[in-house]
């Protein structure tokens, strides 16, 4: 009875470290400002842990403060602000593209998915058009795409 139960035990754990997101520990944390009546924002910061993000939602009613003290020009302004490492990532951005931005490193302020597609990642409804996510940079006139999926 007792080695059945260190049998079970350890393939218990060894289910839990299979079920942990590839990467999981390589990942920096997360720190998602939101409106507190926002759904959508939830939906996205649980995407972003089923991709091995640890996110911190924190609920505001200072968006535009966030966004100000952020440099995040009103044509990005997404759905929400995530604070991810150095960079700022404004909108329902995928986590492939965050992943991009984390290992490429480029010197830019962030990254935004303007608005709030449909289908993209914690919103409902179908994809219509690829998601267009572009850089953050610091000229406030110039738009460069970072991704298009």
């Amino acid at each position: 009875m007792r080695m059945i139960r260190i049998f079970l035990t350890t393939l218990g754990l060894a289910g839990m470290l299979l079920a942990t997101p590839a990467g999981a520990a390589d990942k920096p944390g997360v720190t998602l400002y939101k409106n507190p009546q926002c759904g959508c924002c939830e939906g996205h910061a649980n995407y972003l842990q089923q991709h091995g993000f640890k996110v911190t939602v924190v609920p505001t009613h200072d968006m535009s403060l966030i966004r100000r003290q952020h440099g995040i020009a009103e044509r990005f302004e997404g759905c929400h602000i995530a604070l991810v490492d150095r960079y700022v990532v404004e909108g329902h951005v995928s986590a492939p593209a965050i992943d991009k931005l984390l290992k490429e490193q480029p010197d830019i302020k962030g990254i935004s998915l303007p608005g709030m597609p449909d289908g993209s990642p914690g919103m409902s409804g179908q994809k219509t058009e690829p998601f267009v996510t572009y850089e953050i940079g610091d000229n406030p006139s110039a738009d460069k795409v970072f991704v298009v999926e």
